[in-house]
C-alpha cells in the first residue's frame, strides 16, 4: 500500500508539471520559438527525478556542429535519460506518434518521425533530418530500429545514416559530426543489476507500455551510465557503411565495457 501511494503520489506531480509545461511548448512549437528546445529537457529531469532515473555521464557532448548522435536503445526511459542531459530531437518511427502518453511527447519535442515501409518519401524524410541538423539541433538517431534487451547491442541498420548524408550539402562546414553513445542501466535500488535482473530496465516491445511505466514507478531506483564516444566525421567522401561500421563498433565496445564494469577500472588505471 506505501509503495502505491508512493506511486501514486509520483504520478500526480509529474501531471502537475506536465499541465504547466505542455501548454506553453504547444505554443513554442506551433510558431518555431527557441524555448521549444530546452523546455523538453526541464520536463524531462524533473521525470527522471520522480521515476528515481539516476543519470551519470561519462564523457561530454560533441561541441562541432551539425551533431548526430547514434545510440544504442533498451527502452522508452532512453528518450528521459538524453533529453534529461541535453537539448535534442529525435528520429522515430511513425508509429510512436499513436503510443499514449509518449506519443503526445514526441510530437511536443518537435520529433523527425519517419515511415520506414514509404520508400518514395525515405529521400524528403532524409532532408527533414538533414534541415534541422543544419538548423543546430543535435538529432538522436537509434540505429538498431527496436529495443533491445539491454544486454547487448543488434545489428545497425547503415541505410539510417543517410540523414547524415542529407546533411552534408546543407552544412557550412560540408560535414556532419556523428557521435556514438552507450546507454548502460547498471544498477537496481543501489545494487549491481546484474545480466540477468537489467531487463526488468529495458522494454522489449511485447509488454504494454502502461503496465511497463507502472513497474518502473514502483521500481523508483534505477542506475544509468552514458557514454559519449569520439564523434566520426561524415563528408561527401564519406562511405556510409564504414562511418555505420565504425559507430556500431564503439557503442559495442562502450556498452560491453560498461555492463562489464572495465570502464571504472581503467580510468583508474589512466590516473
Amino acid at each position: 500500500m506505501v509503495n502505491w501511494l508512493r506511486v501514486a503520489f509520483y504520478g500526480i506531480l509529474l501531471l502537475v508539471v506536465s499541465v504547466v509545461l505542455m501548454p506553453v511548448q504547444l505554443v513554442c512549437v506551433r510558431f518555431d520559438l527557441m524555448p521549444r528546445r530546452f523546455l523538453p529537457g526541464v520536463w524531462h529531469r524533473i521525470a527522471c527525478r520522480l521515476l528515481g532515473i539516476r543519470v551519470r555521464v561519462h564523457g561530454s557532448l560533441e561541441r562541432r556542429r551539425p551533431l548526430l548522435l547514434s545510440s544504442n536503445h533498451v527502452s522508452w526511459k532512453d528518450i528521459l535519460v538524453l533529453s534529461s542531459i541535453a537539448d535534442v530531437v529525435f528520429v522515430a518511427k511513425s508509429e510512436v506518434k499513436d503510443w499514449p502518453v509518449f506519443g503526445l511527447l514526441a510530437r511536443l519535442q518537435a520529433s523527425v518521425f519517419i515511415e520506414r515501409e514509404q520508400k518514395r518519401s525515405a529521400g524528403q524524410q532524409a532532408n527533414e533530418i538533414g534541415r534541422r541538423l543544419a538548423d543546430g539541433e543535435v538529432v538522436v538517431l537509434f540505429p538498431e530500429g527496436t529495443t533491445s534487451d539491454g544486454n547487448r547491442l543488434l545489428e545497425i541498420k547503415t541505410s539510417l545514416f543517410g540523414a547524415a548524408a542529407s546533411a552534408v550539402p546543407q552544412s557550412p562546414t560540408g560535414m556532419v559530426h556523428v557521435q556514438p553513445v552507450a546507454i548502460s542501466y547498471t544498477g537496481i535500488h543501489g545494487m549491481p543489476m546484474g545480466r540477468y535482473y537489467r531487463p526488468i530496465a529495458a522494454w522489449p516491445g511485447d509488454i504494454g507500455l502502461i503496465p511497463h511505466l507502472l513497474g518502473v514507478l514502483r521500481e523508483g531506483a534505477l542506475d544509468v551510465e552514458v557514454d559519449f564516444g569520439e564523434a566520426v566525421d561524415y563528408d561527401r567522401r564519406s562511405n556510409r557503411k564504414e562511418v555505420s561500421r565504425t559507430v556500431e563498433q564503439r557503442i559495442r565496445r562502450m556498452l560491453s565495457d560498461r555492463l562489464r564494469g572495465r570502464s571504472a577500472s581503467r580510468a583508474q588505471d589512466a590516473a
